[in-house]
């Protein structure tokens, strides 16, 4: 079985302060794709997926649309995409991607975090070089043969192509997300997406015991503590 099969299904769960965060996330998200192309849902193929999204998630639209008015300059945030890299307990590494409109201020509660447990952040690809960056969906379908020819015949290679009891999984470069996701909706017009992520997927895990796994969970819960965080990766395979 694949590493696509151990991506989370949900990364944040939509309860509570939980739900307020996930809006938060997928704000500022929608920012940055709206202020990476046109502000327009039908002339940004980038802003639609992740608009999509967001609506499957549940997140009014009212915060959608706020979110696009303020990429076409109605409001003073202007958000950046920030990674930073560290190491925890144990063999453990994290990826902590961020989005923020104030990189002094995130950088300071990020390392944080890490001193908080006597861990250390990382310089740029001290730690991603393990990491394969990987776009990855999953839906159930009977039709994987036409699926696969219909990705080649359109230049695309999967970098995995699974199917276990009628879900297919397939990953690829995330600069194909897209081209592959109009092949599969071709096909399966209403195709509902059970797993659609972008990320960072380690090449190997880890298992950690006693108090480095204490200290790694201690580490994740106040890393996912920060607003300004949105996804954090690790290579440690009991969490």
């Amino acid at each position: 079985m694949g590493r696509a099969y151990e991506v989370r299904k949900a990364s944040i769960q939509k309860t509570g302060a939980m739900k307020a965060k996930l809006y938060s996330t997928y704000a500022k998200e929608i920012y940055l794709a709206a202020k990476k192309g046109v502000p327009e849902l039908e002339s940004n193929i980038f802003l639609k997926r992740v608009v999509e999204k967001a609506k499957k998630e549940q997140v009014p639209s009212d915060i959608i649309n706020r979110a696009i008015e303020k990429a076409k300059g109605v409001g003073g945030e202007d958000y950046h995409e920030v990674i930073y890299e560290g190491f925890g307990p144990g063999a453990s590494t994290l990826i902590v991607k961020t989005l923020t409109d104030n990189v002094n201020r995130t950088v300071g509660m990020v390392r944080a975090a890490f001193n908080k447990v006597n861990k250390s952040l990382g310089v740029t690809n001290s730690v991603t070089y393990n990491y394969d960056y990987l776009a990855i969906v999953a839906f159930k379908t009977d039709k994987e043969e036409e699926i696969f020819e219909k990705l080649l015949e359109n230049g695309i290679e999967p970098m995995e192509f699974e199917s276990e009891e009628g879900e297919l999984t397939i990953s690829v470069i995330p600069n194909d997300i897209n081209k592959t996701k109009d092949v599969i909706e071709a096909i399966i017009p209403n195709v509902e997406y059970e797993i659609d992520e972008v990320g960072m997927y380690p090449k190997n895990k880890v298992d950690l015991e006693g108090e480095d796994l204490e200290l790694f969970d201690r580490l994740y819960s106040l890393l996912d503590e920060i607003d300004d965080v949105t996804e954090i990766y690790h290579n440690v395979n009991n969490r």
